[in-house]
Protein backbone atom coordinates (compact mmCIF):
# COMPACT_ATOMS: atom_id res chain seq x y z
CA UNK A 1 0.00 0.00 0.00
CA UNK A 2 2.41 2.34 0.83
CA UNK A 3 4.39 1.72 -2.59
CA UNK A 4 1.28 2.91 -4.65
CA UNK A 5 1.07 5.82 -2.50
CA UNK A 6 4.80 6.87 -3.11
CA UNK A 7 4.33 6.28 -6.73
CA UNK A 8 1.14 8.19 -6.82
CA UNK A 9 2.87 11.35 -4.75
CA UNK A 10 5.88 10.76 -7.29
CA UNK A 11 3.49 11.44 -10.02
CA UNK A 12 2.01 14.22 -8.74
CA UNK A 13 5.55 16.16 -8.35
CA UNK A 14 6.53 15.36 -11.71
CA UNK A 15 3.29 16.54 -13.26
CA UNK A 16 3.49 19.26 -11.36
CA UNK A 17 6.90 20.11 -12.86
CA UNK A 18 5.72 19.20 -16.02
CA UNK A 19 2.62 21.97 -15.19
CA UNK A 20 5.37 24.57 -14.32
CA UNK A 21 7.55 23.77 -17.98
CA UNK A 22 4.35 24.21 -19.99
CA UNK A 23 3.76 27.55 -18.47
CA UNK A 24 7.33 28.87 -18.87
CA UNK A 25 6.92 27.92 -22.54
CA UNK A 26 3.38 29.25 -23.06
CA UNK A 27 4.95 32.67 -21.90
CA UNK A 28 8.09 32.65 -23.79
CA UNK A 29 6.12 31.68 -27.26
CA UNK A 30 3.66 35.03 -25.88
CA UNK A 31 7.08 36.78 -25.75
CA UNK A 32 8.42 35.83 -29.48
CA UNK A 33 4.98 36.09 -30.90
CA UNK A 34 5.07 39.73 -29.49
CA UNK A 35 8.64 40.47 -30.33
CA UNK A 36 7.67 39.23 -33.72
CA UNK A 37 4.90 41.78 -34.65
CA UNK A 38 7.15 44.61 -33.53
CA UNK A 39 9.65 43.42 -35.94
CA UNK A 40 6.87 43.05 -38.73
CA UNK A 41 5.79 46.36 -38.04
CA UNK A 42 9.30 48.25 -37.78
CA UNK A 43 10.23 45.96 -41.06
CA UNK A 44 7.37 47.67 -42.52
CA UNK A 45 8.36 51.42 -41.27
CA UNK A 46 11.52 50.92 -42.53
CA UNK A 47 10.35 50.13 -46.39
CA UNK A 48 8.16 52.86 -46.14
CA UNK A 49 11.05 54.78 -45.12
CA UNK A 50 13.42 53.38 -47.83
CA UNK A 51 11.04 53.62 -50.30
CA UNK A 52 10.73 57.04 -49.64
CA UNK A 53 14.28 58.07 -49.66
CA UNK A 54 15.00 56.04 -52.49
CA UNK A 55 12.56 57.68 -54.74
CA UNK A 56 13.93 60.85 -54.13
CA UNK A 57 17.10 60.17 -54.24
CA UNK A 58 16.43 58.46 -58.40
CA UNK A 59 14.34 61.96 -59.07
CA UNK A 60 17.79 63.85 -57.66
CA UNK A 61 19.84 61.64 -60.06
CA UNK A 62 18.41 63.09 -63.11
CA UNK A 63 18.39 66.72 -61.79
CA UNK A 64 22.30 66.51 -60.96
CA UNK A 65 23.38 65.11 -64.11
CA UNK A 66 23.54 68.11 -66.06
CA UNK A 67 25.24 69.99 -63.80
CA UNK A 68 27.59 67.26 -63.41
CA UNK A 69 27.85 67.41 -67.34
CA UNK A 70 28.63 71.40 -67.04
CA UNK A 71 32.02 70.46 -64.90
CA UNK A 72 29.82 71.41 -61.77
CA UNK A 73 32.04 69.06 -59.14
CA UNK A 74 31.31 70.62 -56.29
CA UNK A 75 29.53 67.62 -53.85
CA UNK A 76 25.88 68.23 -52.11
CA UNK A 77 26.23 70.39 -48.92
CA UNK A 78 23.21 69.81 -46.55
CA UNK A 79 21.54 72.68 -45.09
CA UNK A 80 21.47 73.44 -41.27
CA UNK A 81 17.93 72.81 -40.99
CA UNK A 82 17.50 69.55 -43.35
CA UNK A 83 19.34 67.79 -40.68
CA UNK A 84 16.78 68.55 -38.05
CA UNK A 85 13.97 68.23 -40.40
CA UNK A 86 15.18 64.51 -41.33
CA UNK A 87 15.04 63.92 -37.54
CA UNK A 88 11.97 65.31 -37.36
CA UNK A 89 10.21 63.25 -39.86
CA UNK A 90 12.01 59.90 -38.75
CA UNK A 91 10.10 60.52 -35.36
CA UNK A 92 6.53 61.55 -37.10
CA UNK A 93 6.96 58.39 -39.03
CA UNK A 94 7.37 56.46 -35.34
CA UNK A 95 11.02 56.17 -34.61
CA UNK A 96 13.01 57.42 -31.47
CA UNK A 97 15.44 59.39 -32.24
CA UNK A 98 16.76 59.80 -28.71
CA UNK A 99 19.95 59.08 -27.57
CA UNK A 100 18.16 56.31 -25.28
CA UNK A 101 16.41 54.45 -28.04
CA UNK A 102 17.47 55.73 -31.53
CA UNK A 103 16.37 54.01 -34.20
CA UNK A 104 13.89 51.78 -32.33
CA UNK A 105 10.23 52.01 -33.35
CA UNK A 106 7.80 53.71 -30.89
CA UNK A 107 5.24 51.66 -29.37
CA UNK A 108 3.95 53.72 -26.92
CA UNK A 109 3.04 56.89 -28.08
CA UNK A 110 5.09 60.18 -27.46
CA UNK A 111 8.82 59.84 -26.29
CA UNK A 112 9.74 62.19 -23.86
CA UNK A 113 13.16 61.66 -24.59
CA UNK A 114 12.97 62.62 -28.11
CA UNK A 115 10.25 65.33 -27.58
CA UNK A 116 13.08 67.83 -25.52
CA UNK A 117 15.64 66.63 -28.47
CA UNK A 118 13.31 68.17 -30.94
CA UNK A 119 12.33 71.46 -28.73
CA UNK A 120 16.04 72.24 -28.52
Amino acid sequence: MKDIFLRVDELESHLGTVHEEFGNLKLKIKELLEENQRLRIENQQLRKVLKRETEPAVALEAVEEPAAAKGDKSPMVMGVGEGYDNLARLYHEGFHICNVYYGHLRMEGDCLFCLSFLSK
